[in-house]
């Protein structure tokens, strides 16, 4: 009969399984039996039977689960040991990434080693405790769905800051949050059902739709926690933050309301960049301009084929026997247009000034009127205005008081002021018939390539068109010279320097800003319209509240009415989602109210972000921060690049190359990455696409890296330049240095078996000459953020100085007889090896978890209530040298050794020396 059994079985570094077989064979066995003899526990067996136990042995051990084989009546029969993180299990010969990062993370939490309250109440547990904090709040993902590469480069990044300052004796906050995603998420919930039910968001009533959003968050919305927690995020759970919940909704509330009684919110009937495909408007920084050269076929959404744009149409407006030529790039806009500009001087048009053209279409006069903005060299030099369609022609309008005339409505069909023959028809559609109809009547002149740029919809893909929209604005000027002035006074500091300009000029032109979404999935707009049953009065009248009950209160005060008096209708429309995050860093601390967190974690004290979110988030969060709070949101600003493909293409799904991180952590075959594009909703088009990129670039898949290899890789590269070009070889690279890494421990635990190091190690803590340099180098570059650096600095010292060469001179005084020069030899490796292995742990946090608590029971300190190399102290160069006297007196002993055994700066010679890698 056999049993399994569990907990602290083994010793580290006591190395094979039969070497312990003496103390603990008979707890294994339910009958006593005698140890099997020390050479084999079975003499007769091949040397291939030998190899394959072995191999089966390992790979038990890799797969997280020891197997020991025990001797009972002759059978050889697995006792099963459950490993990580219990360290007492003798360490594998081969690294595996499966094997070190199954429960550390589960530990970490369960010891709540990532919450600030444990700086608080374990002083004796983390003597190294400073009064200082470093706060920070993660970017919060979109809860659509799975996290990228670019999300795994924050996270390597913030979570290598974080563990270093918590690492340094800091209080550290940082906190998760997930961002509800007004336009996304309803996007793919609306495709969702399309899909599976053949029903449109249109058939369901608004309580309805969003009950089958939340279903579907509640189905999804658990996945990027469990990534974050995968790639090893140190994030305090128990602050957890989704922009929904009800404590952050009120601060939305609070925000909107505040800003209205302020004057910086207000409703405006203006253009708006408005997504068709959605039916809701869009923000500036959310249309992406494209770059035609001339004649361009695209795909749009809704249309089954691709439409041309990159053209410029001209044709004639008649005028008493004679006609004005104009050019556009949108004939169907025509239909709109009021007036006809030409500049005052243009000798061209001097005679017609003040006359009238008639529309060919509708029969509407159209003025000629005159203005400097209008540019004499380009097209005809008469510029049709259609104010309801253009920015420009917008602005001219208010100037001339012209009429505005909406033509396309918000579904991106002709409006009946169109006429019959156009109702109904498809912006697009209606082009061709414009210019049909243009060549009938004999007006039109032509039609040529024209270079120009197209506004793409970032979130649905759909050419922007600017219609006229009642919507609620945000007045951003003052906020924006606050913003400026914050980073003149140096109150805020951006890094990298150069986007200082960026974000200066950017702030310096910068438009206020609609926060209206015409949307259910988000903050419904605390804004409500009051009418009176009796009055004849059309003009719109609101009041903004955090409840019914307080609009009704200030509708009675602001209009002199009784508060039954009165009809209150709350505005439909939905808060754009960058005006909640923008909140996200006093929001998530409990905001408005003034709590513990508010005064011990606020202002945050960095916030690191991809540089595309220099104008969607961040300006933002330092405008309404600043308002809002009266402080800055954060002390500094610290931008990383954005992650490409190694081809240098931007991460897109319909080009096959987004990655997932797990894929990377875990190993994926292409059949595996296949699958998800096909599960994905893509369009069948973009799928094939998509395949076939992915077999091209992944034709094995994606091998097995681990967490900590993707994390090394990510900050080896300069984050504060270019674009990184991700290569998958590169993370493989990293993945064999955490082998490297874990030989080394094996070897150093081979040579601290029989060497009790303990009495050397308290008084001959010492790193060697390049170990210290590694140690400032670290330092500084943490401090500059130059993570780069770090990660150079460290793979060079454990590499070169440390396995190339220090190991290689220390193996002949291991095997001499002296005791004092072998364990002088033994305290300096050890030091060398736990010191380094601190420094690694904010970005291998798993790896040097395990490989650390392994080399515990050898330390000076084995009785210490740290537990983890989480709270360890970080290494210091300035420790280092309190020492000095011991470090000195340790040195004169190694160069005697060094001196007695002839050991040169040289690799040794190859047959004299066994090497163990």
């Amino acid at each position: 009969m056999w049993k399994s059994t569990s907990g602290r079985c083994f010793r580290a570094g006591t190395g094979s399984i039969h070497s312990v077989w003496t103390t603990w064979g008979d707890r294994l066995c339910s009958q006593t039996t005698a140890p099997p003899p020390s050479s084999s526990l079975h003499p007769l067996r091949s040397q291939a039977e030998k190899a394959k136990r072995k191999n089966k042995r390992e790979k038990a051990i890799l797969s997280s689960v020891c197997y020991l084989y025990v001797l009972e009546n002759n059978n050889c029969e697995p006792v099963v040991l459950f490993s990580p993180p219990d360290t007492t299990l003798p360490l594998p010969q081969t690294y595996s990434p499966k094997y070190v990062e199954s429960c550390w993370y589960h530990w970490w939490e369960k010891e709540e080693l990532f919450s600030p309250e444990k700086h608080r109440s374990s002083i004796q547990e983390i003597p190294h405790a400073v009064d200082k904090y470093f706060s920070l709040c993660i970017p919060p993902p979109n809860v659509t769905g799975a996290l990228h590469l670019g999300h795994a480069l924050t996270v390597a990044i913030e979570d290598s800051l974080a563990r270093w300052r918590r690492m340094q004796g800091y209080k550290v906050l940082w906190v998760p949050g997930c961002d509800h995603a007004g336009i996304a998420t309803q996007s793919v919930v609306e495709r969702r059902l399309l899909r599976d039910y053949g029903k449109r968001r249109q058939e369901y009533c608004r309580e309805e739709f969003l009950q089958e959003v939340w279903k579907w968050k509640k189905e999804k919305g658990d996945e990027i926690y469990h990534q974050l927690r995968q790639l090893g995020a140190s994030l305090d759970w128990s602050r957890a933050c989704f922009t929904l919940d009800p404590g952050f909704s009120r601060a939305v509330t609070e925000a909107f309301v505040r800003m209205c009684d302020l004057g910086l919110i207000y409703r405006s009937e203006s253009l708006v960049n408005w997504s068709c495909s959605l039916e809701s408007a869009v923000s500036d920084v959310e249309v992406n301009s494209k770059q035609l050269s001339g004649k361009t076929l695209l795909s749009i959404p809704g249309y089954q084929q691709k439409v041309e744009f990159g053209t410029m149409v001209t044709f004639a407006y008649p005028i008493e026997g004679n006609e004005v030529a104009v050019a556009t790039t949108r004939p169907e806009t025509m239909l709109g247009d009021v007036a006809i500009a030409v500049h005052p001087h243009d000798p061209r048009y001097q005679s017609l000034h003040g006359q009238k053209c008639r529309h060919p279409f509708t029969n509407r006069l159209l003025p000629i009127i005159t203005d400097t903005v209008v540019d004499m060299e380009i097209g005809t030099g008469a510029v049709k205005l259609t104010p309801a369609h253009d920015f420009t022609d917008f602005v001219l309008a208010q100037r001339h008081s012209l009429p505005r005339l909406t033509v396309i409505g918000g579904d991106g069909t002709m409006t009946s002021l169109c006429g019959q023959w156009l109702k109904g028809v498809k912006r697009f559609e209606a082009r061709e018939k414009v210019i049909g109809a243009l060549m009938e009547k004999k007006l039109f002149r032509g039609k040529r390539d024209h270079a120009m740029y197209l506004p793409i919809c970032s979130r649905s893909g759909d050419v922007i068109e600017p219609l006229l929209k009642k919507q609620w604005f945000v007045r951003c000027e003052g906020m924006a010279q606050k913003a400026i002035q914050a980073v003149d006074e140096g109150a805020l500091e951006i890094i990298p320097h150069f986007y200082t300009k960026i974000w200066k000029n950017w702030l310096s032109n910068i438009s206020d800003w609609c926060i209206s979404r015409q949307l259910w999935w988000g903050h419904q707009i605390p804004a409500y319209r009051v009418s009176f049953p009796d009055s004849d009065d059309t003009q719109e009248k609101w009041v903004c509240a955090s409840s019914d009950a307080q609009a009704r209160e200030r509708a009675a005060i602001k209009f002199g009415v009784s508060p039954d008096a009165m009809t209150l209708t709350q505005d439909p429309d939905v808060l754009d989602t960058w005006f909640s995050s923008a909140l996200f860093p006093f929001a998530i601390l409990g905001w408005p109210q003034q709590t513990e967190d508010m005064k011990q974690f606020y202002p945050n004290t960095v916030l690191e972000t991809g540089s595309d979110l220099i104008f969607f988030w961040v300006a933002r969060m330092v405008m309404l921060g600043t308002e809002l709070t009266g402080q800055l949101p954060f002390k500094q600003v610290l931008f990383h690049s954005l992650v490409r493909d190694k081809y240098g293409r931007k991460m897109s799904k319909s080009l096959g190359n987004v990655v997932d991180p797990l894929d990377v952590i875990s190993g994926v075959s292409l059949e595996g990455l296949q699958k998800k594009v096909m599960e994905g909703n893509l369009d069948p088009r973009e799928k094939s696409v998509a395949m076939e990129a992915q077999r091209k670039d992944f034709p094995e898949g994606i091998p097995e890296c681990g967490t900590d290899a993707l994390r090394f890789a990510l900050c080896s590269y300069k984050a504060q330049g270019e674009d990184i070009s991700l290569s998958m070889s590169r993370v493989l690279g990293c993945r064999h240095f955490c082998n490297k890494m874990w030989q080394t421990v094996r070897f150093t635990l081979g040579a601290l078996v029989d060497t009790d190091a303990k009495a050397y190690s308290q008084e001959n803590r010492w790193i060697c000459s390049r170990l210290s340099g590694t140690v400032q180098q670290c330092e500084s570059s943490f401090e500059s953020y130059q993570l780069h650096a770090v990660t150079s600095a460290l793979h060079s010292f454990w590499l070169h100085d440390l396995c190339d060469v220090y190991l290689e001179c220390i193996k002949p005084v291991l095997k001499q007889q002296d005791m004092a020069a072998r364990q002088v030899a033994t305290a300096v490796l050890y030091h060398c090896v736990s010191l380094s292995l601190c420094l690694l742990s904010p970005f291998m946090p798993f790896l040097t978890e395990e490989l650390w608590q392994r080399l515990q029971p050898y330390g000076p300190d084995t009785n210490r209530a740290v537990t983890s190399v989480c709270v360890q102290p970080y290494p210091k160069a300035s420790q280092l040298e309190v020492d000095f006297p011991l470090v000195k007196e340790v040195v004169r002993v190694a160069r005697s050794l060094r001196a007695q055994y002839h050991i040169t700066k040289e690799r040794p010679d190859s047959e004299s020396q066994d090497r163990f890698f």
